[in-house]
């Protein structure tokens, strides 16, 4: 032992002495097989002696920036070209960091929560989608799951080619969203998979964001509390061990039986809770600001649904905090709303689920904010429903549309507007391409109201590109409500085959609308 460390001291003397070496070191994100956005500038960054130049290039393009005083660097490349592969070097006074396999393309950030995580392994189909997935052009950087009360400047993680070996943990959602982009645009897609299963939307936030709101700082004082909690549990428990040792010396010296251990009652670490306020963007958002994107795909919501009258509020802070972070303006922020989900109920009524289906309705506000809506393939016994083919492929309707100028109809119908008409309620939609049309022998989920509030499932007919709803228990309607459960069964859909979002016309308070 004394050996031991006898030469470990003088290994940390010689290293010590030694003069120190300016070594050049590109972030985690930027190694083998990565891919790089095209059309925009490339920020590019790592560490390496305090004051050393480093150099960055890349298919004939390069930025050269300085590392400060604390090693970091950062060099903003011009523009890229599509293309692959390329090699990337940055490049020091005494060494370079290589990048091999680079591709160049289109970047994209998939995140949320566990139907995001879900991996093409369990998908329906998944062996033969598994088989097929042979595109060297697809890059997945699997981003580990982990939390931090700080934020972190880097992660860990690797770039993996897609192949058959590969895409099996890739991010269901991530991969076939990413595979229909390959297909149709042509050129290289890199998807950042950074997301954590069962996990609510404040953790996902910067702690600044969440205290700037008085309604959200209720958010991290739980934590706070809860981690001033552990270290005098933590204290305490350490302080009886303490007793309990000097009363078992004392017992031993005068040959009496030891008393009985004292029973540890430390709760589990705050720190480590994917839960903490603020835990996960810290860890698993941070390190990937500034990296060139594109956009952001999202799949979350069914942790919040207890609480979705907040989600009106806080899913839209968490949008802009990203957008704000990254420094690229409003880059799109596609979203997924909440499939159907548990027993479908034989009689109108209220529904958590429905109002956080609202909430991300609410968020399309935002500009340049996509939602697909996937209120029809979902399981009533499974909250992880396993077409995530078709989730991926409706997100690519919007991506492609809205970002990339395909036209195409990329939205189910969308409620626009109402009126009264005698007995019955017209409404209008957006999004009607190709006309409004019933999946089945009538149109179904639509439910009224008359002043008293009573909902009623109604009869509905197309016409045009409105729906007219009426039902003879109600001779005064003032609201209608579709899809507006749970696991609604409703039909309307357009003539690209896409499924109207549920919605209400009505603003009465659900049951997640703050008491009081």
């Amino acid at each position: 032992m004394k050996r031991t460390l006898a030469l470990l001291l003088g290994l940390l003397l010689c290293g010590a002495l030694a003069p120190a070496q300016a070594t050049v070191k590109l972030a985690t994100l930027f190694q083998d097989d990565m891919v790089l956005q095209q059309g925009m500038e490339v920020p590019v960054w790592g560490t390496a002696a305090p004051g050393e130049q480093v150099t960055v290039t890349i298919a004939g393009k390069q930025a050269t920036a300085v590392a400060d005083v604390n090693g970091q660097w950062m060099a903003r490349l011009p523009a890229l070209e599509a293309g692959m592969p390329f090699t990337m070097v940055a490049t020091g006074s005494d060494n370079s960091d290589t990048c091999e396999n680079v591709a160049v393309g289109e970047v994209w950030v998939a995140s949320g929560q566990s139907n995001m995580q879900m991996p093409v392994s369990g998908v329906m189909n998944a062996q033969r989608e598994i088989r097929a997935a042979r595109y060297p052009g697809i890059r997945e950087f699997g981003m580990p799951r982990t939390v931090s009360v700080t934020p972190r400047r880097e992660c860990k993680g690797y770039w993996e080619p897609c192949n058959p070996k590969n895409v099996v943990n890739y991010s269901a959602v991530g991969y076939f969203f990413a595979r229909q982009l390959h297909r149709d645009l042509g050129v290289p897609v890199g998807i950042i998979h950074t997301s954590w299963g069962g996990t609510p939307v404040e953790s996902w936030i910067s702690r600044p964001v969440l205290e700037a709101e008085p309604t959200f700082r209720y958010l991290t004082a739980n934590w706070d509390a809860a981690m001033q909690n552990y270290a005098k549990a933590v204290l305490d428990n350490a302080k009886q061990m303490s007793a309990w040792q000097a009363a078992a010396e004392q017992a031993l010296a005068a040959g009496q039986p030891l008393p009985m251990p004292p029973t540890p009652t430390v709760p589990d670490d705050p720190r480590n809770n994917p839960w903490l306020a603020s835990g996960l963007y810290n860890a698993m958002i941070q390190p990937v600001v500034g990296y060139a994107i594109r956009g952001v795909i999202w799949y979350q919501g069914e942790s919040n649904a207890g609480r979705a009258y907040e989600y009106r509020t806080l899913f839209p802070a968490m949008i802009e905090n990203w957008r704000q972070a990254w420094g690229q303006g409003d880059f799109p922020f596609l979203f997924v709303q909440l499939a159907n989900f548990m027993d479908t109920k034989p009689e109108p009524g209220e529904s958590a689920w429905a109002e956080l289906r609202e909430a991300q309705l609410m968020a399309l506000r935002l500009p340049n904010t996509g939602m697909a809506t996937i209120i029809d393939i979902g399981d009533a016994k499974d909250i992880h429903p396993k077409n995530k083919q078709e989730v991926g492929r409706r997100l690519a309707l919007w991506a492609e549309a809205t970002t990339y100028g395909k036209r195409q109809e990329y939205s189910g119908p969308l409620y626009r507007s109402m009126e009264v008409e005698g007995d019955a309620i017209r409404l209008h939609f957006d999004h009607t391409g190709g006309g409004l049309k019933a999946k089945g022998k009538a149109l179904t989920g639509f439910a009224i109201a008359g002043e008293d509030r009573r909902f009623v499932w109604a009869q509905a007919r197309i016409e045009g590109d409105t729906v007219i709803v009426r039902s003879s228990q109600v001779a005064k309607p003032v609201a209608v409500r579709y899809g507006w459960a749970d696991n609604p069964v409703c039909n309307l859909y357009n003539g690209a085959g896409l499924p109207a979002s549920p919605f209400r016309t009505d603003d009465w308070p659900g049951i997640t609308a703050p008491k009081g």
